[in-house]
């Protein structure tokens, strides 16, 4: 090797060694191969869990389990004698549920790892479902909470319209918001329509990807990084290959990481408050003055606050309504044609939007009712 190739690849590893961890590679690309990013495992009742191995990763910060699965069962068990013995047999999977979802909060915790629960969101009502979660989990005011929201079809799960609702409920009781996790495609849906969802498009988002990065997939909106990246998982992790394996747990064990050291995520958890908007609206407008005070010259301009955020729908609704009395209402032989889109533009963009969606959801892959888990499009 010759002198001067000597010292220019000294230089390039000076120069290398000095730029921030950031800088040399993006918490969209494979940050679990940081070793300073934190972990945080996430299991339902059916993945064995070995404690004491589980313990010597240093890495995993923490733990967040399945709790409540859709509406509560029944409480008196009536019909048929098969249903009967299906309605016993979900009490009975509820309650073991139930008992071993305290036993692990009980170690977890005494092993000095965080905790948390996920509501896996099914149809019916939020509200109910949102008194199961609550019932279920008994979360402390450290425990983080998860709205798990598997895909935006609602003959399956839980409809993002009704997720606004199981996640204003959780507020009114507990005073903090739940994370919200989903896959890419739901997520970037939510991101493009925040506008209707001003709630769900404001939660920390606990991102499923199975890919060794996501910058050119992630949704943005108002969420300009993730909470928590689900990176690895029975889709991505085998015998032979996995991106990340943890001690004391099977293949099917979901993996997370965050975008921040153990110390950062231990202070920052459980993330219970919502994102700032990243929408910029007029904060103020000028207030009008009498036409008399203005030719006089002696009246000043005065300004007044408007709502914060303005909602894109009631803003294409005022100025059709606006549009309507200016123009076609001075005009008697016009009439204002009929339209399916009543918001106008607005609502357009978003019904064209949803029609992109659902024909990519129509190539999803069948999903693990019980586990957390992801469309086809979000894997390797």
């Amino acid at each position: 090797m010759s002198r001067f190739r000597r010292l220019a690849l000294s230089a390039l590893a000076v120069a290398c060694a000095s730029l921030p961890v950031a800088a040399l590679a993006s918490d969209f690309s494979e940050p679990w191969k940081k070793p300073d990013r934190a972990l945080v495992i996430d299991a339902y009742e059916y993945n064995s869990i070995d404690w004491q191995k589980l313990s010597g990763d240093k890495r995993i910060v923490g733990f967040i389990n399945k709790g409540s699965d859709g509406l509560p069962p029944p409480y008196f068990c009536s019909g048929t004698e098969t249903e009967i013995r299906l309605c016993k047999a979900l009490w009975k999977r509820h309650a073991v549920a139930r008992e071993l979802f305290h036993t692990r909060k009980v170690v977890a915790k005494a092993l000095g790892l965080e905790w948390g629960a996920y509501h896996l969101g099914r149809p019916g009502n939020p509200i109910e479902q949102a008194q199961n979660f609550l019932d279920f989990a008994e979360p402390g005011p450290d425990d983080l909470m998860a709205l798990d929201i598997e895909e935006n079809d609602p003959d399956k799960w839980m409809s993002l319209e009704d997720a606004e609702i199981f996640v204003r409920y959780i507020f009114q009781r507990t005073g903090r918001y739940p994370i919200l996790y989903t896959n890419g495609t739901t997520s970037k849906y939510i991101a493009d329509n925040r506008y209707r969802y001003q709630l769900l498009s404001r939660l920390r988002l606990w991102y499923a990807r199975y890919k060794p990065e996501i910058g050119i997939h992630f949704p943005k909106g108002n969420w300009q990084g993730y909470t928590l990246w689900q990176f690895s998982a029975q889709a991505n992790c085998g015998e032979r290959r996995c991106p990340y394996r943890v001690a004391g747990t099977p293949n099917d064990i979901d993996v997370n990481v965050a975008p921040m050291d153990a110390e950062a995520l231990r202070k920052a958890w459980p993330f219970g408050q919502l994102i700032e908007t990243t929408d910029v609206f007029v904060a103020s407008v000028p207030v009008p003055i009498a036409r008399d005070d203005g030719v006089k010259g002696e009246s000043q301009i005065r300004y007044a606050s408007v709502a914060y955020p303005v909602r894109l729908d009631l803003l294409a609704q005022a100025l059709r309504s606006s549009w309507n009395k200016a123009v076609i209402s001075t005009v008697p032989a016009m009439k204002a044609p009929g339209s399916r889109y009543a918001l106008g533009m607005a609502e357009y963009a978003a019904a064209k939007l949803e029609r992109r969606e659902r024909a990519l959801a129509d190539r999803r892959a069948d999903l693990d009712p019980v586990s957390t888990a992801s469309t086809e499009l979000d894997r390797p």
